[in-house]
């Protein structure tokens, strides 16, 4: 008995099968330079922004390196360098050592520390009571005061009548005339304004219930809620006071009263020589007039250095304030 054998017609794929199980080819020009973390950009496209990145951190880092080099250089290669020194062939403090010995610019750097952390305070109280009045519809005056703060950002004072109201008020030649006349900015105000609004108003509800006061909101859920809006205007504040330079140039005759900006002014634009009390401390040749001028910047530059790193994790989410609504 024969057994017949039947012969089955292949079985096909279906055009969608086929093409699932067939991997199409890179575009022309495209093979092998993308992959993860690409961006799907080509090799020529990534140099070139590379290179760019590059360029723009040697234009910021270049100069800071030069200004702390020529600070550390001594005479004779700043002399040979003509000015600015891009690495300093044998390092020493002398500079920081002359500028230091004779009082006059610790003495202003005291007064610059003393002027940014008192008024920094100041300001931010100020700043946030009047920001969380404003934020309340409820409050007295409410429309009044907003158009105020308002119309202090598109009008400004000019430099006479500031200098009348200080002197009228008896601040002239006191550290107060610099710290009260910036004490409220109507930009920070706007700022934290809006970030108080964006608050919860059930929990501030839920304490005014509990018997808490407007005070004690503010101070005890409010405040403790915007760390990061705090942390960015009392930058913002820090910095100001900081570099207050033309204020006190104003209001301050007593040079014992400058604070250290002022008296870098005095060694950077005017070229002032070092002072006899430093040669007399120092007891040796004084140091090249460039590598004074570097060290009082470099002196200049490093509490506000020192600070950034710790509001550094809150500045970046206050800088966000008001750029997302939610």
């Amino acid at each position: 008995m024969s057994t017949a054998v039947t012969n089955r017609p292949a079985r096909r794929r279906s055009p969608i099968t086929r093409a699932a199980g067939r991997r199409s080819p890179a575009p022309p020009g495209r093979r092998g330079t993308t992959g993860p973390g690409t961006g799907g950009a080509s090799l020529p496209v990534r140099g070139l922004k590379g290179l760019v990145l590059l360029v723009c951190c040697a234009v910021v880092v270049v100069p800071f390196v030069a200004v702390i080099s020529t600070s550390l250089a001594d005479k004779d290669q700043v002399t040979k360098a003509g000015g600015f020194v891009l690495w300093p062939d044998h390092p020493s403090l002398y500079a920081y050592r002359a500028v230091l010995s004779g009082g006059v610019v610790t003495r202003a750097l005291l007064v610059s520390v003393g002027i940014t952390v008192v008024g920094t305070v100041l300001a931010l109280a100020c700043t946030a009571a009047l920001a969380y009045a404003l934020s309340r519809p409820g409050t007295f005056a409410h429309k009044p005061l907003l158009l105020t703060v308002l119309f202090t950002l598109m009008f400004s004072p000019g430099i006479i009548p500031s200098y009348l109201v200080v002197k009228e008020f008896g601040l002239l030649n006191s550290y107060w005339s610099l710290i009260v006349p910036v004490m409220v900015n109507g930009f920070n105000v706007i700022v934290m304004r809006s970030f108080f609004m964006d608050l919860p108003q059930d929990i501030l509800d839920s304490a005014r219930i509990d018997g808490a006061g407007e005070f004690r909101v503010l101070t005890r859920i409010v405040l403790p809620l915007s760390k990061a809006v705090l942390a960015v205007v009392g930058l913002f504040y820090a910095v100001g006071f900081w570099n207050s330079f033309f204020t006190a140039m104003l209001y301050i005759n007593d040079t014992a009263k400058w604070p250290l900006q002022l008296v870098l002014r005095t060694y950077v634009v005017n070229n002032a020589p070092l002072g006899a009390d430093n040669i007399a401390a120092l007891g040796t040749t004084p140091p090249p007039q460039q590598s004074l001028q570097m060290a009082i910047l470099v002196i200049s530059l490093v509490p506000i250095l020192l600070v950034y790193p710790f509001l550094q994790k809150h500045f970046s989410k206050g800088v966000m304030v008001g750029a997302v609504k939610g």
